[in-house]
């Protein structure tokens, strides 16, 4: 069945109406009909069974038929991640929505970063929660996750001060499991720790300076012996979160 989105805030229009982008899709590449039934998703937990009315290339209604709320996750994870080049931020944004990540804060790394204004960055943002919206579309989440504008890494440290669990993937020597750091927290608080965050670095990692001064509140953990592309490690650490949690009470 085929998924589309609509803002909550137009959510509450009878009957629902896609824009004109997303009629034109359902219409011509989709070969949508009237009658033909579909799913809207809010990004805010509302899943909509709906129905095809009328379908114009330039306009498509559609008739609700069933609501469902879903539930977040029980857990949620940050992504702190360092800007990457080229079009792997893209990627990176693709599968932390299909991982289920609560919200992705870009992180202006040393290393990593040109010169954007913040023209530049609202630009970014914006293509970036278009991949976002296309990503629940293809996996089903009825939650679109959060996404920041880019911070400066000192800004990101205090950003992350709210979760309970800090991690950083690094290569130094003194780096544990990931698993080891979420097992001591349960075991001094009683249950699996419910707000996490995640630091990946860029190609060539953070600076050994950012490095430490994310290190002052973030624990290190390692993802093996390889060296991993920041998109690799990216989806490594989310998907092991990911598994690890929902596995636990």
């Amino acid at each position: 069945m085929h998924r589309f989105f609509i803002p909550p805030q137009e959510c509450h229009n009878t009957p629902l109406r896609l824009g004109e982008a997303e009629a034109k899709h359902a219409r011509s590449v989709l070969r949508l009909r009237e009658g033909d039934r579909v799913v809207v998703l809010n990004g805010a937990g509302k899943e909509l069974l709906c129905q095809a009315e009328e379908v114009r290339s330039d306009s498509t209604t559609l008739k609700i038929i069933q609501e469902n709320s879903i539930a977040p996750l029980p857990f949620e994870i940050t992504l702190y991640q360092a800007v990457t080049k080229g079009k792997t931020m893209d990627l990176i944004i693709q599968k932390a929505t299909e991982l289920g990540a609560h919200r992705v804060v870009p992180v202006l790394s040393e290393r990593s970063v040109p010169d954007w204004d913040e023209a530049k960055a609202a630009a970014k943002v914006e293509k970036w929660r278009s991949v976002c919206i296309e990503s629940i579309k293809q996996c089903g989440s009825a939650w679109l996750p959060t996404l920041e504008m880019p911070m400066t890494p000192s800004a990101a440290i205090e950003d992350a001060r709210g979760a309970e669990v800090s991690l950083i993937a690094t290569l130094q020597s003194d780096a544990k499991h990931p698993r080891t750091h979420i097992d001591g927290y349960e075991a001094e608080n009683g249950q699996a720790p419910k707000k996490l965050a995640i630091w990946v670095g860029p190609e060539g990692d953070y600076t050994p300076a950012e490095i430490n001064q994310i290190r002052g509140s973030a624990l290190p953990i390692t993802l093996g012996p390889l060296v991993l592309r920041s998109e690799t490690a990216a989806i490594y650490c989310l998907a092991f979160l990911n598994y690890e949690l929902q596995s636990r009470p």
